[in-house]
């Protein structure tokens, strides 16, 4: 154990400083989790520091999967301390440390080593081989990694368990609703990566993790028919990053790439989107990445894509009562013209409509709650527009209906009576129905009984005093010469009201419908993130 805590902490880069009572790494977490734990074993980095100064380093990279530090012993001789991955690392041991002294590497010890890395993995956690070895007094520039990575003392291995943030889990559960496949690239172990990936939700207890040999063994074509299969891939380089990154986007889905290291850069870059880690990630990540979460929460981009749908619905449906408004008003002008009769409306009255109507409660359904199924649904496809095949048969459905219901209105009451009156009504009547309207353009897919009302209490107000407004115009000789209208009993106005909600109702109707078939036949284009852990 005491040996075990001197490599540990020989090969070792990260500081433990101590900022208002609590303690923080400076330097990679791994070897920060392994100064943590070397003194609690018996090791003593002070003395080791001090009497065994640093000749020589070897970083680690993903494709040598270890790092060695090699120091000057008290005798002047030159002793290389190795972390690494204990399969990779076994293969370059000919010694195993025992209580006992130093003996040869069995084959039997290799086995048993390795199913003790297994049963540690199979338990979530990380698992690191520690080695040494003693050298020939030589320059740094002569001690490469072939020469000091070879003939290695194994000494034993050390499990660190990285436990998810409490919201990972709930996160991955928010993206499987939203049609989001989260996959995990790591390079730890095979079965670390499958318990963690399990314990969160991103594999079930069938899917096993594919390795990067096992890539490296199977070529593009069949990478891309199998890649929306595998949910995790494990001890894995830069190069097989990019390669699952281009796979996924050989199958037309929109890749998100997230990571802190220098070898997520190329598949950063590659992605659709790349995401680089605020806290942990390198400068380079940063650079090669879009967007950079600074809390380094996975959760985070979670509810960035939330707020964007959020954000996308809300201004599709403020075009949508805008639009659709406008195209009421110009059916209804345009059928008048062509009828040959008198204008239905006065350019105060279109004034009035557009600024008050429509403007105030546009403005409203821009800032409107996200909706609490946005992440429910599958995310659209790549190449749909916001104005689709959809939104244009909606927008001109509800000019029909407000158009349709003006116009009768218009016609009945000139029949009855006199031209002011007649734009006085109709006037109404199609303020009613795009106040009302106003509130079932909220959602598309909800109901507007299924909507609350008061969590967008700014379109309750602005609809009841509009209405007030309104109402008001036909009994305020002041309001009427302004907006040239003309009085109209009360009861009128709540004939109008019912005839204005005709639109909102049959929308309703086709909403309902809509629904229907769309559960009959789900569609969606997924975003797919890739997480590595």
């Amino acid at each position: 154990m005491l040996e075990l805590a001197t490599v540990i902490l020989g090969c070792n880069n990260a500081h433990l400083v101590q900022e208002e009572g609590a303690w923080k790494v400076i330097g990679d977490p791994t070897e920060g989790a392994l100064l943590a734990a070397g003194p609690k074993a018996g090791g003593n980095q002070e003395r080791i520091e001090k009497e065994w100064p640093k000749h020589h380093e070897i970083p680690f990279d993903s494709d040598r999967k270890r790092s060695t530090v090699i120091r000057r012993m008290p005798d002047g001789r030159l002793r290389a301390f190795t972390n690494g991955a204990p399969g990779v690392l076994l293969q370059l041991c000919t010694s195993l440390y025992t209580a006992t002294g130093i003996r040869p590497l069995t084959s039997q010890d290799r086995q048993r080593i390795l199913a003790q890395t297994t049963t540690m993995a199979q338990q979530a956690l990380r698992v690191l081989g520690s080695a040494y070895r003693d050298l020939d007094n030589a320059s740094p520039a002569d001690l490469t990694a072939d020469a000091a990575e070879r003939d290695l003392v194994f000494v034993g291995l050390t499990g660190m368990y990285d436990p998810p943030r409490p919201e990972g889990k709930a996160a991955v559960a928010k993206c499987r609703a939203a049609g989001i496949r989260v996959v995990m690239i790591t390079g730890d172990h095979p079965d670390t990566a499958t318990a963690i990936a399990r314990e969160i939700g991103i594999a079930s207890t069938d899917d096993a993790a594919i390795t990067g040999v096992e890539l490296d063994k199977m070529p593009d074509d069949e990478l891309r028919r199998r890649v929306t299969n595998i949910a995790v891939y494990a001890r894995v380089t830069a190069e097989h990053k990019l390669r699952i990154i281009r796979a996924w986007k050989a199958n037309d889905a929109v890749v998100a790439m997230t990571g802190d290291g220098v070898n997520d850069a190329p598949a950063i870059q590659g992605a659709d989107i790349g995401i680089a880690m605020g806290k942990s990630g390198t400068e380079v990540t940063k650079q090669a990445s879009d967007m950079i979460i600074t809390d380094d929460n996975f959760a985070s981009i979670v509810a960035a894509v939330e707020e964007g749908r959020g954000i996308y619905d809300n201004i599709r449906k403020t075009l949508q009562y805008l639009l659709a408004g406008n195209t009421g008003e110009l059916l209804l002008m345009t059928l008048c013209v062509v009828v040959g009769f008198p204008a239905p409306l006065l350019p105060i009255h279109l004034l009035w409509i557009n600024l008050v109507t429509d403007g105030l409660p546009a403005l409203c359904l821009a800032t409107d709650p996200i909706d609490s199924d946005v992440m429910k649904r599958h995310p659209r496809r790549r190449s749909e527009r916001i104005t689709d095949r959809g939104f244009l048969r909606t927008m001109g459905l509800t000019g029909f209906l407000t158009a349709g219901v003006a116009f009768a209105v218009y016609l009945y009451v000139l029949k009855k009576g006199n031209l002011e009156t007649a734009r006085t009504y109709a006037f109404a009547v199609l303020v009613f129905a795009e106040l009302l309207r106003s509130f079932g353009g909220r959602s598309e897919t909800k109901s507007v009984w299924r909507i609350p009302f008061f969590t967008n209490i700014n379109l309750a107000i602005v609809v009841s005093v509009s209405f007030s407004l309104q109402v008001w115009s036909q009994h305020s000789a002041t309001l009427g010469r302004f907006l040239k209208t003309s009085s109209m009993p009360f009861t009128d106005c709540l004939w109008l009201l019912a005839l204005g909600s005709v639109p909102l109702l049959v929308l309703e109707i086709v909403k309902l419908l809509r629904n229907k078939a769309r559960r009959a036949a789900p569609d969606g284009q997924p975003f797919t993130p890739t997480a590595p852990q």
